[in-house]
């Protein structure tokens, strides 16, 4: 009598795809014939587990499965696999890296590969912060070798195959009931022999080159933000798309303000005069100058918003305000007058 297919998966009845692959993948790893050589049992239980992923697997088999358990999927034909051969071609992509190996014939190197992405830090002042800035930035690349033609070869001669692998980048072994593929250690990947290299790019059909980029950098960034440029990174392999770069952003500190969000912060200095009687002060913005009334009895450290002066927001709603914060100054190196005024001023007061 065979085994509850749910119960050799050590699954419940309502595992998902995800689940049942992944403990279908740990059983065959744990039974793999060709880690355990000789074992009957270990033979017997991975043949058991492809079987169970076979029918939980497939939705159709499932549901007769659910239904009307192993009599139900033999009145519907199903039969299980012939052998380890049938295996390794159902479930080849579960296989696939186990051990480092491929379970199909070896491929060729020369799939096209997405280029390596680039990093760039570029450091700006607060204000182009603030309202943005298009600055030209240099960068170095690799780029294709034109006196070549990427071929890596000197003119006039072309690479040969490479006899060890026969242009496929690997050399492939027979081991038990599939073939391990490995790097062909004579071309080590590339498929091909270069007997002559191109003295302009030494052979690997790259040149690094320098190139410059318009950026445009938008109101509102700060540091720790981070643009992409699709396509500038490095070339791709075989025809394969470039990568990206990405450009990180430092914002310098501004001798005056301070950021907060999409708000600043200053600190404006008022005499003790002022801060008691009143007035109006000029504070510096990021455009230009503003009025702000200081009214009668401010204290120290007293915050005035003026709204929407401060930093644009990144999308474009509107901006943040600026914050500015009364610094009452003490009056020093009095003079005697100054301290007899003083006095007369605190004894009114009571305070001496």
């Amino acid at each position: 009598m065979k085994n509850d297919y749910y119960a050799i998966l050590g699954v419940d009845r309502s595992a998902s795809n995800t689940e049942l692959k992944t403990a279908y993948r740990a059983m065959a790893l744990k039974y793999h014939p060709d880690r355990n050589p000789g074992d009957r049992e270990a033979e017997e239980k991975f043949k058991e587990a492809a079987e169970a992923y076979e029918v939980l697997s497939d939705p159709r088999k499932r549901e007769i499965y659910d239904q009307y358990g192993h009599e139900g999927l033999r009145g519907n034909g199903f039969q299980g696999f012939s052998g380890f051969e049938d295996i390794f071609s159902s479930f080849g992509d579960i296989f696939e890296g186990i051990f480092g190996f491929e379970t199909g014939r070896g491929r060729s190197r020369t799939v096209p590969r997405q280029g390596a992405d680039l990093r760039y830090d570029l450091r700006i002042s607060f204000m182009d912060a603030a309202f943005g800035t298009s600055p030209e930035i240099e960068i170095e690349r690799f780029e294709g070798c034109t006196t070549c033609g990427e071929t890596g070869a000197a003119p006039g001669t072309q690479p040969s195959t490479c006899p060890t692998c026969r242009g496929t980048g690997q050399v492939t072994k027979s081991s038990g009931f599939f073939s391990i593929s490995s790097t062909c250690p004579q071309c080590h990947g590339a498929g091909r022999i270069i007997e002559n290299p191109c003295t302009a790019c030494r052979g690997t059909g790259k040149k690094k080159l320098r190139k410059s980029i318009q950026l445009k950098i938008p109101p509102g960034v700060e540091t720790g933000s981070r643009l992409r440029l699709r396509g500038e990174g490095e070339e791709g392999l075989f025809g394969g798309p470039r990568g990206d770069l990405y450009v990180f952003l430092h914002v310098e500190p501004h001798e005056f303000f301070e950021r907060d969000g999409q708000d600043i912060v200053c600190r404006v200095t008022i005499p003790m005069t002022q801060a008691v009687l009143g007035g109006t002060i000029e504070v510096p913005t990021l455009e230009g100058t503003e009025q702000v009334k200081i009214p009668r009895h401010t204290p120290h450290g007293k915050i005035f918003k003026l709204k929407g002066k401060g930093i644009p927001h990144l999308r474009g709603f509107g901006r943040g305000d600026q914050l500015v914060q009364a610094m009452v100054e003490l009056p020093t190196n009095l003079n005697k007058k100054e301290e007899k005024l003083l006095r007369e001023f605190a004894t009114l007061r009571g305070e001496l």
